[in-house]
């Protein structure tokens, strides 16, 4: 498929006639950014392992965006399961131009009681899954000579945060994968950013209020407090400031904008 026509970056929709697979797509920053992508006119797939949930989050989009969206249901961390997911979006899709590696996750512990287990799921879920994902979708981009790669990154990418090591390690090894592969493909028409969120209101957020809620005995508002505290602005990250910034980086226009890693953090990391 030839690259898009510059007609189309100005239209209302200007993702019309694309196609965008997002992985982790039904909940939190995926479900957000997938209902970006579909404002804008791209139809979708939604890579999750809920199919009740990932049911319930195409059939919205689809109420509220009129595009084509299909879940499919597969684990990111399992190299079969992502082969054969690929295999049935190239049967219904001649070419995804868009590809969003958003599933990831994080548990928190001492680096001197963080397991083995618990650093390779890490590794895996936050790293190695983009991997599998991205070297599925690559070959076709380069054949269309166009593409928009746009891995889910984490201020925890470009900085450290105390008991998530095996998190922070993760994400700053998903941002530099993002430099490296940027570079590659600079001159096939493909580029490559992350976008790296803050405390962001989503059901991960939900869970490192718990842990610091049974960890230290502050009360979940103080925790809130807490984490908010470290965003300048003094606030927490909505899911939509981070798909909007995504939904840029999709636009043709934004062919110039590649290899970055974009801080949605209200100035945490500067």
């Amino acid at each position: 498929m030839a690259q898009p026509s510059d007609s189309s970056s100005s239209s209302a929709r200007p993702l019309a006639g694309q196609h965008a697979i997002v992985t982790g797509g039904s909940r939190g920053i995926g479900a957000a950014i997938a209902d970006e992508l579909a404002r804008l006119g791209a139809d979708l797939t939604l890579i999750g392992r809920s199919a009740d949930t990932l049911e319930q989050a195409a059939g919205d989009i689809h109420h509220r965006h009129q595009v084509a969206v299909t879940p499919v249901v597969a684990d990111v961390t399992d190299e079969a399961a992502i082969v054969a997911a690929f295999e049935s979006i190239r049967e219904r899709v001649q070419q995804p131009e868009i590809l969003i590696n958003n599933a990831g996750g994080a548990t928190s512990a001492p680096f001197a009681r963080l397991e083995r287990e618990q650093w390779d799921t890490a590794i895996t879920l936050n790293l190695t899954s983009a991997y599998l994902c991205t070297q599925q979708i690559v070959p076709a981009m380069l054949d269309a000579g166009y593409g928009r790669i746009v891995n889910i990154a984490s201020t925890a990418g470009l900085t450290g945060y105390r008991y998530v090591a095996a998190y922070c390690a993760a994400k700053h090894g998903l941002v530099g994968l993002t430099r490296a592969l940027a570079l590659e493909l600079a001159r096939k028409g493909i580029t490559v950013n992350a976008v790296c969120p803050g405390f962001t209101e989503t059901d991960m957020l939900d869970q490192s209020v718990q842990n610091i809620v049974e960890k230290t005995g502050r009360s979940a508002d103080q925790a809130r407090a807490e984490l908010a505290a470290g965003n300048p602005q003094g606030r927490l990250i909505q899911p939509q400031e981070v798909a909007a910034t995504v939904g840029w980086l999709c636009l043709p226009t934004a062919a110039a904008i590649n290899g970055q890693a974009v801080s949605v953090d209200g100035g945490e990391v500067l």
